[in-house]
């Protein structure tokens, strides 16, 4: 047998600028056509600014946050489904947070007194984080050498 069988494949590299790029791309095109099928401007213009923009937006802070870990970082320790899971609720939790505060504050600005938009900020940004977070935490951590166990 050749050495290179014996030893483990390499996960796939994890390049940010793609992860960020994915992050706005398929979010805009699935609820830009989702908008575009039932007729709802509102959410085709949503799809390229609140819900992609907070995906990519998290998948950008969050995914240079995790790039930076030590080899050594508690983030290795939990089950990559917990980890995902972990950082989804609680970006989702956050993005809620910003969203139902925009949603109260924005229309307060006089240019968006009758905007429809600041309405969909509590469904638009906890979404679009928790996506976002889910799918960057995984796509890192498969990204990261598995540690072999001590015995």
């Amino acid at each position: 047998m050749s050495e290179t069988s014996d030893s483990p494949a390499q996960p796939p590299p994890f390049v940010l600028w793609r992860e960020v790029l994915a992050a706005y791309v398929m979010p805009a095109a699935t609820a830009g056509v989702g908008g575009a099928i039932t007729g709802r401007s509102e959410l085709m213009i949503a799809a390229a600014t609140t819900i992609a923009g907070t995906s990519a937006v998290v998948a950008a802070v969050l995914g240079a946050r995790l790039h930076r870990r030590p080899a050594h970082s508690w983030t290795l320790r939990p089950p990559r489904a917990l980890l995902a899971a972990g950082f989804g609720i609680t970006a989702a939790g956050l993005g809620l947070l910003v969203g139902w505060s925009g949603a109260q504050w924005l229309p307060r600005v006089p240019s968006l007194a009758h905007s429809p938009w600041p309405a969909r900020l509590p469904l638009d940004l906890p979404l679009s984080a928790a996506i976002a977070a889910t799918a960057i935490t995984w796509r890192w951590r498969g990204s990261r050498p598995r540690r072999r166990r001590q015995h």
